[in-house]
């Protein structure tokens, strides 16, 4: 094989995250090659068997040091940022990670001339209340006036077998006597399946997805957090109540959790901020084609997935009997 028929070189920022790895496995069926740039290679190695053997390489870099991001970028066709946390910890801040990071790898792409996909958020908004949803619309900003055909996707919440979200409820429905419903569960939601945003983000990389658009990827149904609850229930065969939460409350709860150390907190005020907000596809993002169905990806169902691996939190895991709670 001659250099110039050799497969893409795609490096995957976080390509060892929930997201990530899905990302990793949809490129590596596609034939890339692959570069996953993570802060340590060392625990990233159960990548390695969803390619093939050399198919995807490891190589160190942290979002706060430039040097190692323009080493990672160095050779690339395509660059996919999909770094991101929920909580911030030390060093690892809002600001840091999602806007300095995403923005340092954004101008090693314009510098080394290669194409970029950045994963955001539905809700990012400079104006928001939220840290989380400020940094991520900051990102963009700066993404798009850096690098104006770069490809922007903002999912939803994202389900999957390693998700943050139904896997949290669920384990907490296992000890918990009851559920929150955070200022009274009406706040809507899309999720979204990790593997639809895996193939949103492999047709950016085919050169499928028109460049400098910001795009809003949500699954089948819009459902509230009162009916996605009910639905962990019910898939989980528990049997608890759901007891209203005010606003308030739950963030002096969370403002007091991540006061904790070495513990990840259940919940944080910056999240209850967001949980005050839609988090679904806009009508102008329907109107525009900019989004999943858009792509020409249709929307798995979530009841079709989160049986799969809910299954292990009931009582007695898979040979729970119906009824049984």
């Amino acid at each position: 094989m001659t250099l110039s028929n050799m497969p893409k070189l795609v490096t995957v920022f976080g390509g060892s995250g929930f997201v990530g790895r899905h990302i990793v496995r949809t490129l590596a069926k596609r034939g890339y090659r692959i570069r996953v740039a993570v802060r340590r290679p060392d625990l990233a190695f159960h990548l390695q068997p969803l390619g093939n053997v050399g198919q995807i390489a490891f190589v160190q870099a942290n979002l706060r040091y430039r040097k190692s991001i323009d080493a990672a970028v160095r050779g690339s066709d395509h660059v996919i940022n999909c770094v991101g946390i929920l909580h911030e910890s030390g060093r690892n801040t809002f600001d840091a990670v999602q806007d300095f990071g995403a923005r340092a790898i954004a101008e090693s792409c314009r510098n080394a001339g290669v194409k970029f996909t950045h994963i955001s958020a539905i809700g990012a908004d400079e104006n928001s209340a939220s840290s989380y949803a400020r940094s991520k619309a900051m990102a963009e900003k700066a993404i798009l006036s850096l690098l104006p055909d770069a490809v922007i996707l903002r999912p939803s919440v994202i389900f999957g077998p390693e998700d943050g979200f139904y896997n949290k409820f669920a384990d907490m429905a296992r000890i918990a006597p009851a559920l929150p419903l955070v200022g009274g569960g009406h706040t809507r939601f899309q999720p979204v399946f990790v593997d639809d945003v895996a193939e949103a983000v492999a047709r950016s990389v085919d050169g499928l997805v028109q460049g400098g658009r910001i795009y809003e990827l949500g699954g089948a149904e819009v459902k509230s957090f009162r009916q996605i609850l009910e639905d962990i229930l019910r898939i989980t065969r528990r049997e608890k109540p759901l007891v209203q939460l005010p606003f308030f409350v739950a963030s002096i709860l969370g403002s007091i959790a991540s006061l904790i150390p070495f513990i990840t907190p259940p919940i944080t005020a910056d999240q209850v901020t967001l949980l005050k907000t839609d988090n679904v596809v806009s009508e102008a993002a329907k109107a525009e084609g900019r989004t999943l169905e858009g792509l020409g990806i249709k929307p798995t169902q979530a009841e079709a997935i989160l049986p799969s691996y809910l299954v292990r939190y009931r009582p007695e895991g898979q040979f729970t009997l119906p009824g049984e709670a």
